[in-house]
């Protein structure tokens, strides 16, 4: 068992309908070992991988993808998932639905941002279906750069997002896969 693994034990709460609440490490309050500790593995794992970017999806993934920056020494860049006031008509879109708050969401970054050959890492905190991180490759392509791979801290299993993402090719990272939680009894089941 790993660190994040022990974490996830130790920490997280199930609630119905297949939520897995980390948010006093994570999604809410970071806890700064714990995301240091997953972006040095996520590096571990693209060991000899050129990458220049760093790209995540508003907000859970910036504090993973702004300490893998660091590491790597690129810039990280991350999808708005809102239209503000300073948004540049400029910019690459792609739609993501959102399992967490069950809603489609225009993703986009502005294009000076992502520039062609590039070779991004895509890096965000959980996996479930896979449209967060389907938008952010669609992105990626739309810029002519390329995608060298996609991290995650925590992929939940029992879904299809990573099984579909690594059939298109792509090597998927998951620092801990969950196969099954049962929020009545709390038991959450890792693959090996």
């Amino acid at each position: 068992m790993n660190f994040l693994e022990e974490k996830i034990l130790s920490d997280a709460t199930i609630k119905e309908g297949n939520i897995l609440k980390i948010d006093n490490f994570l999604n809410h309050q970071i806890d700064i070992d714990i995301i240091r500790q997953i972006a040095y593995e996520i590096k571990r794992r693209f060991k000899g991988k050129e990458v220049t970017k760093i790209l995540t999806i508003e907000a859970s993934g910036i504090a993973i993808a702004t300490l893998l920056g660091e590491i790597y020494d690129v810039p990280i860049v991350f999808a708005k998932k809102g239209e503000t006031a300073n948004s540049t008509d400029d910019k690459y879109i792609a739609q993501a639905y959102s399992f967490t708050h069950k809603k489609h969401n225009n993703v986009f970054v502005s294009k000076p941002y992502m520039l062609a050959g590039e070779k991004v890492l895509i890096v965000d905190d959980f996996l479930a279906d896979g449209q967060a991180m389907g938008a952010l490759v669609d992105i990626v392509h739309q810029a002519g750069a390329e995608v060298v791979g996609l991290a995650v801290a925590v992929e939940k299993g029992q879904q299809n997002g990573g099984k579909n993402l690594r059939a298109k090719g792509y090597q998927v990272e998951s620092v801990a896969i969950i196969d099954s939680m049962d929020y009545k009894t709390g038991k959450i089941v890792f693959r090996n």
